[in-house]
């Protein structure tokens, strides 16, 4: 009887224990899809021929673009520039028309200054109107610009290999030589121009060693490697908003992000062809000119800068 009551007991203490229910297994929570390196925003196609420049002006947010609408050396009076909206809605497209081959772009106190061949055209942005032409002499290629906090508009001469000033309607020569590396992208920090070098370019703008980044002292005419070896060939350049900067390389079609200590990552690759960007870092906004594509695209590149 005894052993019958054991029994008894111990398959009831089983039941009692396979009646428990059963723990669930704690369930893995998917991770987040990462950003993409360059997510697009918009498009701007209306009037764009052949853009080489983008410039976000920082008091009004209007993007202006430069379109070549020809070749990049040729005096045909086609090129002109547009004016876009900061959500990507064409304000005018033929915003000013009658230049040649117009270029770098760069604002200061109501003055939009474009490079335009051998030429530093200066508009006012409240009419719209050429108010003057500065003539360079013996300028072979004037390309991106630059505006310093006085006033001095640089440009650079990559096929002359020179950097020029503006100054009170006059023009005179910075830097000039080999140390330059054909100089194509241009920024001004205080008493310093960072300047992005294409390096040595043949008739077909190809090099055998593409330009380095660095920087050139204003006042004791010092060059300063932040690339230390060649980088790109280097045409849009922007401040990153964090001590570093944020390049184009026009044959590769390249975005690139360059540290202050050197460190060169790619952004994202396109077709060839990113000319002369602008960036806003406060929004990791970056507004390509696809030069061959006839099209202004903005992108948001903060899954690339994270």
């Amino acid at each position: 009887m005894i052993k019958r009551l054991l029994c008894v007991l111990f398959v009831f203490t089983l039941c009692a224990c396979s009646s428990e229910p059963a723990k669930e297994e704690p369930k893995e929570t998917a991770a987040p899809a990462p950003k993409p390196a360059a997510a697009e925003l918009w498009t701007v196609s209306e009037g764009i021929q052949t853009p080489e420049s983008t410039y976000v002006d920082p008091l009004s947010g209007d993007i202006y673009v430069s379109s070549v609408e020809g070749m990049p050396a040729e005096k045909d009076g086609k090129g002109h520039i547009s004016k876009i909206s900061s959500d990507g809605k064409t304000v005018n497209a033929m915003w000013v028309t009658g230049l040649n081959a117009p270029k770098g772009l760069r604002s200061y106190e109501g003055t939009l200054w474009v490079t335009d061949i051998d030429e530093i055209v200066g508009i006012d942005m409240a009419t719209a109107k050429v108010k003057s032409k500065t003539k360079v002499a013996g300028a072979q290629f004037l390309n991106d610009t630059a505006v310093g906090s006085d006033g001095t508009v640089y440009v650079s001469d990559m096929m002359g290999n020179k950097i020029i000033a503006l100054k009170g309607g006059k023009t005179s020569v910075v830097a000039e030589g080999e140390e330059l590396e054909y100089p194509n992208g241009l920024l001004v920090e205080g008493d310093v121009l960072v300047v992005g070098g294409w390096g040595k370019p043949k008739p077909d703008f190809t090099t055998d060693v593409p330009g380095r980044l660095f920087k050139w002292d204003l006042k004791t005419k010092k060059k300063t490697l932040i690339t230390p070896e060649p980088a790109a060939n280097i045409d849009g350049l922007e401040s990153d908003g964090k001590g570093g900067y944020i390049a184009t390389d026009y044959l590769a079609g390249k975005v690139l992000h360059i540290t202050a200590d050197g460190k060169v990552t790619t952004v994202t690759t396109f077709m060839p062809s990113t000319a002369d960007i602008a960036f806003i870092p406060a929004e990791n906004r970056l507004i390509v000119p696809h030069m061959n594509e006839n099209k202004i695209v903005a992108y948001d590149i903060s899954g690339a800068l994270q």
